[in-house]
């Protein structure tokens, strides 16, 4: 944390203030008991001995958080604070400011359904967990967490959704593209089983391969970058495995709409070798 000065001009609750610097700028300043016994015109200058500050600087986030932070419980907020620092800990790095606002607008809503005996469902926990295993590992605990201090139950569907928003704030990604490209690799997935007329055993080796494999090509073609695969594997392949190459083609249609990005046709012969393994294991089952 620097050691500018910070002027408390509100005390949003005891772990919220929202302060000026000696530049002139507003910020939002959330600390465990940062708040408590604070007026409007106090000099904070013990920031540096608190163990995890984090400060909103951004205007837009400022205002979201305003609006959010005036409808919850202190407790709550102090608790977000706490889980911000567990994800912290955990990768080593501070992270995206956002996740104070989205992870906590997203929770409180989760909240708010279940009190109201509404189910909360998540299709493609077995892809999170595939995908982004260190986070889904720390989303459990955070689960875990929440659930004795708030004693209140969350279902094991929102391990995944706090397992993306976990991704989206360690690597600075906005979750609604996580949640999209998420969203892809399920639909792969889905087509992959209708097509090849197999059951999916989304716990085996060869499926958390796949699953990682797109992961990857899906950042490619985000990123323009582009996977060659050599002229010959690729005849074999199509010679020696047409439907997984048909269908390997055909997934990367469905990639090209969702991503609106030319997928480059290196990509084909990869797919088409996680296809087969897919297929070799559904036979020997």
């Amino acid at each position: 944390m620097d050691k500018q000065m910070y002027h408390v001009i509100k005390v949003l609750n005891n772990n919220v203030v929202i302060c000026s610097t000696g530049a002139n700028q507003e910020v939002i300043i959330l600390a465990k008991g940062i708040g408590f016994g604070r007026k409007p015109g106090d000099q904070l200058t013990d920031l540096e001995k608190l163990e995890k500050v984090y400060t909103l600087k951004d205007k837009e986030e400022q205002d979201q958080y305003k609006a959010l932070v005036g409808h919850l419980d202190e407790n709550f907020v102090a608790l977000m604070n706490d889980i911000v620092s567990m994800i912290e800990t955990r990768f080593g790095k501070r992270v995206d400011e956002h996740i104070h606002i989205g992870l906590t607008d997203h929770l409180t809503f989760t909240f708010k359904r279940l009190e109201q005996g509404m189910e909360v469902t998540n299709p493609f926990l077995a892809e999170t967990e595939a995908l982004y295993p260190e986070e889904y590992a720390l989303a459990e605990e955070i689960v875990e967490f929440i659930s004795a201090e708030m004693n209140f139950y969350l279902p094991p569907a929102e391990t995944g959704f706090i397992a993306l928003h976990i991704h989206s704030a360690t690597n600075f990604k906005d979750v609604l593209e996580v949640n999209r490209h998420h969203q892809l690799v399920g639909l792969i997935a889905s087509h992959i089983e209708q097509r090849l007329e197999i059951k999916i055993d989304r716990k085996s080796l060869d499926y958390k391969r796949l699953i990682r494999h797109l992961r990857s090509a899906i950042e490619r073609v985000s990123n323009g970058e582009y996977l060659e695969a050599p002229e010959k594997v690729e005849k074999l392949l199509r010679e020696e495995y047409p439907l997984c190459y048909d269908t390997a083609w055909e997934l990367m249609s469905i990639m090209e709409r969702q991503l609106k990005k030319a997928v480059p046709r290196g990509e084909a012969t990869y797919l088409t070798m996680h296809l087969q393994r897919l297929v070799q294991y559904d036979l020997g089952k």
